[in-house]
């Protein structure tokens, strides 16, 4: 009978955990639409909001890693165990900064002059649906344990990346030729390193989510296969 109750307990840890990823990443995700929203609309009041909500997900993150010591420390589990535990540890600090970076978006709502006449405005918007398309798509793959969705997200970081460079060759191009417009180009920079940066660390949750279901590095068996 105390081993049934240590089991169930262990069990209703691990799901209070899935749950607080779940939630963190949701918030996240949202973040991203709307800090996007704000940031095309020019909407400082919802950019506020963005900002605000962001408190929500450090404290998820710090309750997500009181929850995992807990279970380590009281519950010693092991192997496919232990690794959901340590990786939602991590995914926690991972979406976490997500956050950030969607707050930094939202920061520069009330900070782009002209939005409707610059026209390299207009490749944002598709970079950030690829990178948020990311956030969502990995989220699927943890609630799931789906490591072949955690290896599709992988292969979309490449996408987002090429969108960096391409929205980074059109701005300089644009302050090159009309310097007037360096302080938009500038901030619009800023944005799209963020939605880089967004793109790779859901790439880092994917990595995550394949080590969990699998017990392998998705790094080190692609160079296996390659061998």
């Amino acid at each position: 009978m105390a081993q049934e109750h240590t089991v169930k307990a262990f069990d209703e840890d691990i799901t209070r955990l899935r749950g607080l990823i779940a939630e963190m990443g949701g918030l996240a995700e949202v973040a991203i639409g709307e800090a996007m929203d704000a940031l095309l609309s020019g909407s400082v009041e919802l950019a506020q909001q963005v900002i605000r909500r962001d408190k929500r997900i450090d404290s998820l993150e710090a309750e997500v890693d009181r929850l995992a010591v807990r279970i380590i420390a009281l519950r010693a589990p092991l192997a496919d165990d232990l690794r959901e535990v340590i990786a939602a540890l991590k995914i926690a600090g991972v979406l976490e900064r997500i956050g950030d970076y969607a707050k930094n978006i939202a920061k520069r709502a009330g900070q782009i002059e002209g939005r409707q006449r610059f026209e390299p405005l207009t490749l944002i918007p598709a970079m950030a649906e690829v990178a948020a398309e990311m956030v969502h798509d990995v989220l699927t793959a943890y609630a799931a344990r789906d490591p072949a969705v955690a290896v599709d997200v992988i292969g979309r970081d490449d996408k987002v990346d090429a969108f960096y460079n391409s929205i980074f060759r059109n701005l300089v191009s644009h302050m090159v030729e009309n310097p007037s417009t360096i302080s938009i180009a500038a901030q619009l920079l800023f944005v799209a390193r963020n939605l880089e940066r967004i793109g790779d660390h859901a790439t880092n949750v994917a990595e995550m989510v394949y080590y969990a279901a699998t017990g392998n590095y998705h790094t080190e068996r692609d160079d296996r296969g390659s061998n």
